[in-house]
């Protein structure tokens, strides 16, 4: 049996985002702080300056992003786009479908990280609103994101950062299952794929080269109210 993955090379996730440029509290603009659970993210900047603010247990940090920057971290980083000009990026994820299943924890409160009720009300925009109350509400959650992440940020000691990971954990606990499903029909399937390959090339043979396809895609979704920004959103 072979096996097969007919998504992006890797199994990875592609979309453009142009990073919001409404202000915030702090004065900075840009989008909202959060933290990816089992996907490593990378940026690639098109165009724009910016930074990316990052927090892990090893302490907070400020990546400064221009046209030409790549830019990765792993998961259980929490990070935060700032827009200083035009900052458009086109985003790498791992783990296609993840993300959107909800591998992205947003920095809110501890209360609403503790009820999940409250906190897909915080969260979820809905699909079906005007484009005004889409925006209203993804503006609401960035500036209420921002309140919990300035607090773990100015926390003295590692103890606020380890809840915050031990609520987020608990949080996603319940789609384990699905995401595994997804992994496996992704990223999974993409790296068995290669060792089928490379089996049949030490044997000496080379099915899959006569199996070569050649796709192209234009974005499923364009503008979407993004974490960070408006995206164009490929299907994987």
């Amino acid at each position: 049996m072979t096996a097969t993955n007919t998504g992006l090379p890797g199994g990875v996730a592609i979309s453009h985002v142009s990073v919001y440029d409404w202000p915030a509290a702090d004065g900075g603009c840009g989008g909202t702080p959060h933290m990816h659970l089992a996907c490593s993210e990378a940026y690639v900047v098109t165009g724009g300056r910016g930074v990316v603010q990052t927090l892990t247990t090893s302490g907070y940090e400020v990546t400064p992003l221009r046209a030409g920057t790549v830019a990765w971290f792993t998961p259980g980083t929490i990070h935060r786009l700032v827009n200083e000009g035009d900052l458009r990026i086109t985003v790498l994820m791992q783990n296609s479908g993840l993300p959107e299943a909800g591998d992205a924890v947003l920095t809110l409160p501890p209360e609403y990280l503790i009820d999940p009720e409250a906190y897909a009300r915080a969260t979820v925009i809905p699909p079906d609103a005007p484009e005004e109350e889409q925006e209203r509400v993804a503006r609401a959650r960035r500036d209420l994101a921002l309140e919990g992440y300035r607090a773990l940020r100015d926390a003295e000691g590692p103890e606020a950062l380890a809840a915050f990971h031990r609520a987020a954990a608990a949080l996603v606990r319940p789609r384990i299952e699905e995401w595994r499903e997804r992994w496996r029909r992704g990223a999974e399937a993409a790296a068995a794929a290669t060792g089928v390959q490379l089996d049949s090339l030490e044997r000496g043979e080379c099915p899959h080269l006569a199996d070569a396809v050649v796709r192209s895609q234009q974005p499923a979704i364009r503008g979407k109210f993004g974490m960070c920004g408006r995206l164009d959103v490929y299907e994987n």
